[in-house]
């Protein structure tokens, strides 16, 4: 829907009225001057235009090509009574020159003509607004109409321009509080564009992180299962950690958790293509190195990068639950609370490489002797790399099994232990990870 354009023409007479009833600021229009251009940097943002109150005041370019001399811009004043300072370009070349960080808005003659200044579409009356919003499309802009054309106003606005004024209505009350309102038209712009962005690249994240993290497929199943999974927003970037846990007809649990190098939305979706492949081969009967091989030429065929990698642990569980075949490609190795004995480290001697690091790699899959009751814990690395205190010394696979031997001792169990287990690893680190952190736990209990 249009947003409805602000009419010049309807500005009470106490505050605008006709031009020839205004005091200006200063009675005497002056011509545009040009100060020496600043070295051209970032265009301006709302931070810019926030330091207005302590810097420097509003500046205006004016882009007009008047070899008489007939268009006279008046003095005027900022909000903060600050000069509004004027420059001006006689085409599009001398704007793209004059058009520094310090420019907040401009104001373009929409009857601009001349060879320098002419646009690519013939025939477009507004071929120069667009190729000066092309040009500047962090800038408010208004457009100069001729006087009465309310319709090409109306028409500049609806391409871009944040409003019109007509060519022989320059009053400098009038021109002020019309460059004050584009601005500040085009910052809302600007923050609820920025708003409209950031809430679809949460909707997009969230779907990444549904797929990333899928609901674990394990009817018919004694073992209990719990989860957590828990991003490094200090960086605000979505990790590419990522889980699953399904049950095959034979009975038998696979347990899998990986990690693929680096963050953002790109290692995010090939940790989903990844997990997914993972299950789809899962039931269709691959384990070990076979399953381990194929993901590795999926990672291959889908990563953008040949540098990229991603580590993967798997663990196949046997239906009688007392025995799993465990391989490791790159990733920590699990932990085991066997019934009666101290939580450890499965064995993790003659692992394989990450995925994507070595053609024709193999993976050896070692058969664990798991017991009647225990616990098994599968990790990411950001569990472990995570600070201790105030300096460099990193948490490690050591002071991660210290700390789930006593919070074990301490009678946690499930949910609550890895909630605890989390928690005490970013209080370690004195703040949010700088990593993603997953970690999931499978149990059995015999009685069950």
């Amino acid at each position: 829907m249009p947003v409805p354009i602000p009419r010049q023409r309807a500005i009470p007479a106490a505050e605008g009225g006709q031009a020839h009833a205004l005091p200006t600021p200063s009675p005497a229009p002056v011509r545009a001057t040009e100060p020496v251009p600043t070295p051209v940097g970032h265009l301006p943002t709302s931070s810019d235009t926030d330091q207005q109150a302590t810097g420097p005041g509003l500046s205006l370019l004016v882009i007009e090509d008047d070899p008489v001399g007939s268009l006279s811009v008046p003095r005027m004043l900022d909000a903060a009574g600050k000069p509004i300072r004027i420059r001006t370009a006689r085409n599009l070349t001398e704007a793209e020159r004059l058009l520094t960080d310090d420019v907040h808005c401009i104001l373009l003659d929409l009857a601009l003509t001349g060879p320098a200044s002419a646009a690519e579409d013939d025939g477009d009356e507004l071929a120069t607004l667009k190729h000066v919003l092309r040009l500047a499309p962090r800038h408010a802009v208004l457009a100069l109409t001729a006087s009465g054309d309310t319709e090409g106003g109306a028409e500049a606005v609806r391409v871009g321009a944040q409003d019109y004024l007509f060519r022989d209505e320059l009053d400098g009350r009038l021109l002020s509080r019309a460059i004050r309102y584009a601005v500040e038209r085009k910052r809302a712009d600007a923050a609820q564009r920025q708003l409209t962005e950031s809430r679809l690249r949460a909707q997009e994240n969230a779907r990444l992180e549904r797929g990333l993290l899928p609901t674990p497929l394990l009817d018919g199943s004694p073992l209990r299962f719990a989860a957590r999974y828990r991003p490094g927003r200090s960086r605000a970037l979505l990790g590419g950690d990522f889980y699953d846990t399904v049950r095959t007809p034979d009975g038998s649990v696979h347990v899998m958790i990986g990690d693929v190098c680096g963050h953002g939305p790109d290692e995010a979706a090939l940790g989903v293509e990844l997990r997914i492949a993972w299950r789809t081969l899962t039931f269709a009967g691959l384990c070990g190195d076979e399953l381990l091989s194929t993901l590795q030429k999926v990672l291959e065929h889908e990563r953008a990068d040949d540098e990229i990698f991603a580590t993967l642990c798997t663990v196949d569980i046997a239906p009688d639950g007392r025995r799993a075949g465990l391989c490791l490609a790159g990733h920590p190795s699990p932990l085991i609370a066997r019934d009666g004995h101290l939580a450890e480290l499965l064995p993790y001697e003659n692992n394989g490489p990450a995925l994507g690091l070595l053609p024709n790699a193999r993976w050896p899959r070692r058969q664990v002797e798991l017991g009647g009751k225990w616990s098994l814990m599968l990790y990411t690395d950001g569990l472990i790399e995570g600070r201790i205190g105030e300096g460099n010394q990193r948490l490690g696979q050591d002071g991660m099994v210290a700390m789930l031997r006593r919070q074990i001792a301490a009678g946690l169990r499930g949910d609550e232990l890895l909630e605890a287990a989390v928690n005490e690893v970013r209080e370690l680190n004195g703040g949010d990870l700088t990593d993603d952190v997953a970690v999931l736990l499978l149990d059995r209990d015999r009685e069950r």
